[in-house]
């Protein structure tokens, strides 16, 4: 059995399938799951609640609580990742760093 995260979320490998790992239900019967950083479901787009309709974003991941896996994919083709990331979403939100 190996583990990983989803969302937040602890999940394991088991009997080939990915599961919950407090729930023990399978990641692909709920991979809209609350985030487990953050306890907010993502929007009717898809995108984190924490961080929907950044201008000049394609897409982007805050993470879910581990700072390297944060991304931003800007519409130009640029990418960003990690703490950068977090910088700069906190930036286009407004938020104070």
């Amino acid at each position: 059995m190996s583990g990983s995260k989803y969302r937040g979320h602890n999940i394991e490998y088991k009997n080939n399938k990915w599961i919950f790992s407090d729930t023990k239900q399978l990641v692909s019967d709920n991979p809209n799951r609350a985030c487990g950083h953050c306890g907010k479901s993502q929007t009717e787009n898809g995108h984190d609640a924490c961080i929907p309709d950044l201008p000049g974003v394609m897409n982007a991941c805050c993470g879910h609580g581990i700072v390297s896996e944060a991304y931003i994919q800007f519409e130009n083709g640029e990418c960003i990742r990690g703490k950068n990331a977090i910088d700069k979403i906190k930036l286009l939100k407004g938020d104070t760093l």
